[in-house]
């Protein structure tokens, strides 16, 4: 049996996604449904994004966390993308939607078992076209393991892999957080 697929202008997306009981990623056209946590994927999350709303706080950048969309407009292609980032961070003054940003500096990916290929592949590629983002940073939930994708002034792309003796330092926020820091309540260190 073969069924059509759906697709939905961006419009459509955004306005169904407001009254979606689940969340949906929009990748030119189609939704995907995204699963749902583990306690340890949501707990780092909330470790990282609390640490960074007290660090943020009064200033001019904003920290999401969860339900807040980036989109990607991939001008070669003619193709928008929806991505639902774990923390993400806009410093622009230009960034005024009220359900995406266009303009982050900063997104973390918790790992996920499901998730994990596509934050590694899909996500990185199309994260790096955006021109205001520094830092992209992937946070494994079963090990003592970050990763961060970094942009270099000539605009190449580095990565750091960090264990357990390590820190995270937020070149992009100026903030630094131990592996305490994200762990906390997860992983004993």
């Amino acid at each position: 049996m073969q069924s059509p697929i759906n697709f939905f202008a961006v419009e459509e997306y955004i306005q169904l996604e407001q009254t979606s009981e689940i969340r949906h990623e929009y990748l030119g056209g189609q939704v995907f449904a995204m699963s749902g946590g583990s306690k340890e994927h949501n707990t780092i999350t909330l470790n990282i994004a609390s640490i960074m709303r007290m660090h943020l706080r009064g200033g001019s950048c904003s920290v999401f966390m969860a339900d807040m969309k980036v989109r990607i407009e991939l001008a070669d292609q003619n193709k928008s993308i929806f991505y639902y980032p774990d923390v993400i961070v806009s410093c622009d003054s230009q960034d005024k939607e009220r359900f995406f940003l266009n303009y982050p500096c900063l997104i973390i990916e918790v790992l996920s078992p499901s998730t994990e290929l596509t934050d590694r592949r899909e996500k990185l590629v199309n994260y790096r076209t955006l021109e205001t983002l520094q830092e992209y940073v992937l946070v494994s939930q079963d090990e003592i393991k970050v990763e961060v994708y970094r942009q270099d002034s000539q605009g190449n792309w580095l990565i750091q892999i960090l264990g357990k003796d390590d820190e995270l330092c937020l070149d992009s926020i100026g903030l630094n957080l131990t592996m305490a820091d994200i762990y906390e309540d997860v992983i004993k260190i």
